[in-house]
């Protein structure tokens, strides 16, 4: 697929303010939110994290009582195992660093709940690590567009992606295909009329032959 300016111009109009969808306001509540938003809305994470924020700050995250932590994220599902994750991040962050997140890819990832796209999430928003982070909503899009193959798994997806955009795109990209992914190209009666980017999707062209 032939990337050029028509490309951005059109992204740029159907996404024209990407950004985060979390809410944060120090580097470890938006490791945290990212850990808490797999399988999960940011909507719904957003609900929760204030609740979390205001009884707990790192410090006494790493040593909070699993049963308490696991109540307040009730609302996400899986709460027992997500409170351990984040007492063991908190407590790891503590004692390695002094409660902030580093930025180091392989430290991230050691973390329990960090995967890839929670490191990028993270190493993208914080540092300003060029990084692709690809989500479900990424996946989806980059495939309907023809950016990547659809039996592509996420970390080849995330290489094509980088290939093919520079890097000073990268961060402005994924904030725009996930929230293209979650609003317009959905996974369910995806809104096509409304894309401007459907003369050059496949997905499109091949469910209007």
């Amino acid at each position: 697929m032939k990337i050029n300016n028509d490309f951005y111009e059109k992204l740029d109009l159907m996404v024209p303010n990407p950004k985060c969808s979390l809410n944060y306001t120090k580097d470890y509540e938006l490791l945290i939110a990212t850990v808490l938003s797999a399988q999960c809305t940011d909507a719904r994470v957003n609900e929760v994290t204030p609740v979390l924020w205001s009884k707990f700050d790192i410090n006494s995250l790493a040593k909070a009582d699993k049963k308490e932590v696991a109540n307040i994220i009730r609302p996400l599902g899986n709460m027992n195992k997500r409170s351990e994750y984040l007492i063991e991040i908190a407590s790891r962050l503590v004692n390695d660093h002094s409660g902030h997140v580093p930025n180091d890819r392989v430290y991230l990832e050691s973390l329990p709940g960090v995967g890839r796209k929670t490191a990028n999430v993270v190493l993208a928003n914080i540092f300003d690590v060029p990084a692709f982070a690809v989500d479900t909503h990424v996946d989806r899009v980059s495939k309907r567009l023809g950016l990547a193959s659809h039996n592509d798994d996420v970390l080849k997806v995330e290489k094509k992606l980088m290939k093919t955009f520079p890097s000073d795109k990268w961060l402005r990209l994924h904030h725009q295909l996930l929230l293209l992914g979650r609003y317009t190209c959905t996974a369910r009666n995806p809104k096509c009329d409304n894309c401007l980017l459907k003369d050059i999707c496949k997905y499109y062209k091949n469910t209007n032959k």
